[in-house]
């Protein structure tokens, strides 16, 4: 029989203050140093009555809307007590928010572990290890939540885990977060309330974020998650089943193979399943007609306002919508903007790229 414990003392689980204090404090000035990112007014015909904006995440210090979800989730560790000065942090990742990770471990000067599928572009491997982060490479990526808990476990690390935390360490409720600054920046604008907020689904955590405070405030701002070939994601929004399961998409960043808890199917208004070849051409439209490179995912929702624009044009309907360039393009140089890897994924972009051309020349949706 186990003798008990004379008080709680005897076994001292904490962290040390004077060192969490300096840690969180160290989150909060990089915070404070961070401008909002900007928007840009993508161009659509004025005749329409339609503003397109394109909320450009990647101008981050990372480079990506990840780098508010890794600090995010850094200091909800700290604050849970699962972090402490000597932990190594772990995660699953397709890229992006393992380099936001590695980011600021580095800060804290803690040891971070990057577990990604084999697929990962070498551009943001090569980022995760210039941060400092070691790179454990899976060739299933359907496997990399099951290793990433496995190596946290085998070194008494701390696993991340965005698939799982993404919508309940992003802090929805305050003035400080993508939602508050899509409504600060466009206060000025014809169209201040936007009619919808389009952007895709990683791990959930922006879409809750989005959903949960335009619901807050009151706004009539509608959320669309649009999401790409082989992925669950629009299977289980669509028929409530959380057991979906697809292939995992080879757009990166966005389409998971599984449903995962961060993702709160309830705070989306309308999903819709965009293909490839159309993110990767709309990707390229983005980036002629506004100078802005974005991945793939940035291709996606660009793709999912332009067929909401067409609607509302339909409708006779005016107002405004922001898509989000998710992160910087330079890290697909050798995929999503490489014309050979796009023909070796057997995707003809040519016939999307026409018909978004034609659209906004005509304004019909052929």
């Amino acid at each position: 029989m186990l003798k008990p414990l004379d008080s709680p003392r005897d076994i001292d689980r904490s962290v040390s203050r004077s060192w969490l204090d300096d840690a969180l404090a160290t989150l909060e000035h990089e915070a404070m140093s961070c401008a909002e990112t900007p928007v840009h007014l993508f161009p659509l015909p004025p005749e329409w009555n339609i503003d397109l904006y394109v909320k450009d995440e990647s101008v981050h210090p990372t480079g990506s809307l990840k780098h508010r979800l890794a600090r995010a989730l850094i200091s909800h560790g700290l604050c849970s007590g699962w972090i402490g000065e000597d932990t190594t942090l772990v995660d699953a990742s397709s890229g992006s928010t393992a380099i936001s990770e590695a980011f600021f471990a580095r800060l804290l000067n803690l040891p971070f572990v990057a577990v990604l599928p084999r697929s990962t572009t070498a551009e943001k491997i090569r980022l995760i290890e210039r941060e400092g982060g070691t790179c454990h490479l899976v060739t299933d990526p359907s496997k990399v939540d099951t290793e990433a808990r496995r190596i946290a476990g085998d070194i008494g690390g701390h696993y991340l885990n965005q698939f799982t935390y993404a919508e309940r360490a992003t802090d929805w409720r305050s003035e400080n977060n993508i939602a508050a600054e899509i409504y600060r920046q466009l206060s000025g604008e014809r169209y201040p309330l936007p009619e919808w907020v389009v952007v895709g689904a990683g791990t959930g955590g922006t879409s809750t974020t989005i959903g949960r405070y335009v619901r807050l405030r009151h706004f009539d701002t509608r959320v669309l998650v649009v999401d790409p070939d082989h992925s669950a994601f629009f299977e289980s929004w669509t028929t409530g089943n959380t057991d979906a399961r697809a292939n995992g998409s080879a757009i990166e960043g966005i389409g998971r193979p599984c449903w995962e808890p961060s993702f709160v199917l309830s705070t989306v208004d309308r999903m819709m399943s965009v293909p490839d070849a159309s993110s990767i051409a709309a990707m390229r439209l983005l980036r002629d007609r506004t100078g802005l490179v974005g991945g793939g995912s940035s291709g996606t929702a660009l793709f999912g306002a332009l067929r909401l624009i067409d609607e509302m044009h339909r409708e006779g309907v005016a107002g405004s919508i922001v898509s989000i360039l998710c992160d910087r393009g330079d890290r697909y140089a050798t995929t999503c903007y490489d014309d050979v890897w796009v023909r070796e994924q057997g995707w003809d972009i040519n016939t999307p790229m026409a018909r978004l051309e034609s659209f906004l020349t005509t304004g019909y949706w052929s």
